[in-house]
């Protein structure tokens, strides 16, 4: 396997929706590139298996990478099999709803350019370094967090049933993602296996997984992963290095509110009409001054 193909991202220079450098397959243009300091609210202009972890504590995967489990990272734990076991045929993505998550709303958080930032070239201040086996080759990922990932994630891990769902594979998103949650927020992990792969785009399917859709939100910076479901996003800017991004921290009042709504995705349109409104309003008052 060629050790550009197992990350998913944007394209920095246009935030173009590309599989770019890092896998084969490329996706359109269909990401405009947003301002760094936009508020969180202009992004909704943009839309209108296995045995369950959880008996062990531990996330729910649909793939088992590990080829160490005492998950110390400072030692080799995280060596990457190259083999990846196929999940067991079920009917949906997710296992049953936890008891403690029985009354929360599920929400869908992407990885790459939403709360991280990754590349094979080395980067001096990386917050993680992680080596991925590769036909026999280690080779080392550096990871940049994004600014305001921990709260976010101790936040949202409080409120909702928090699923990571990548379009990169396994052998590198799940030992990011151990590093990362050290809250142990993310209840399921879903990878690029548990994608949609339609007109050159990994899509995220979330009729897959076993939710009730008006109680699912999708946190994502690529359009085309919630293609199917455009309803329940919520459009975040794509993150690569900028330091003083607010975005995350941005969002989080933003998710306490609607955890009160009853339908994610009527709460959702209202929020696009009181935004456009509010735009409409601002444009007047330009006008005739």
């Amino acid at each position: 396997m060629d050790s550009t193909s197992i990350i998913t991202q944007v394209n920095k220079d246009d935030e173009s929706a590309e599989v770019s450098p890092y896998t084969q397959n490329k996706l359109p243009s269909s990401v405009t590139k947003k301002p760094r300091n936009r508020n969180i609210f202009s992004s909704f202009f943009c839309c209108f298996g296995a045995q369950s972890a959880a008996a062990a504590g531990g996330p729910y995967r649909t793939a088992v990478t590990h080829t160490n489990h005492n998950h110390n990272h400072n030692e080799n734990s995280l060596s990457i099999s190259t083999e990846e076991k196929e999940p067991k045929p079920c009917k949906y993505l997710l296992p049953a709803v936890r008891h403690q998550d029985m009354h929360k709303k599920c929400i869908v958080i992407d990885l790459d350019e939403t709360l991280v930032h990754s590349s094979f070239k080395p980067v001096h201040n990386a917050d993680f370094i992680v080596p991925v086996e590769i036909d026999g080759t280690i080779h080392q990922v550096y990871v940049l967090k994004r600014p305001h990932v921990d709260e976010f994630l101790r936040r949202v891990g409080e409120l909702f049933e928090c699923v990571l769902f990548t379009a990169s594979l396994a052998k590198y998103a799940d030992p990011v993602a151990d590093l990362l949650d050290k809250y142990g927020s993310f209840r399921a992990r879903l990878f690029r296996e548990s994608c949609v792969f339609h007109r050159g785009n990994y899509v995220k399917d979330l009729s897959k997984l076993g939710r009730d859709l008006k109680k699912v939100l999708i946190v994502d910076n690529s359009p085309a992963s919630y293609s199917f479901h455009p309803e329940n996003a919520i459009p975040v800017a794509s993150w690569f290095d900028d330091f003083s991004d607010m975005e995350l921290l941005e969002l989080i009042p933003f998710l306490e509110s609607i955890n009160e709504a009853d339908d994610v995705c009527a709460y959702l349109r209202n929020a696009n009409m009181n935004t456009l409104k509010g735009r409409c309003n601002s444009l007047e008052l330009n006008t005739t001054s």
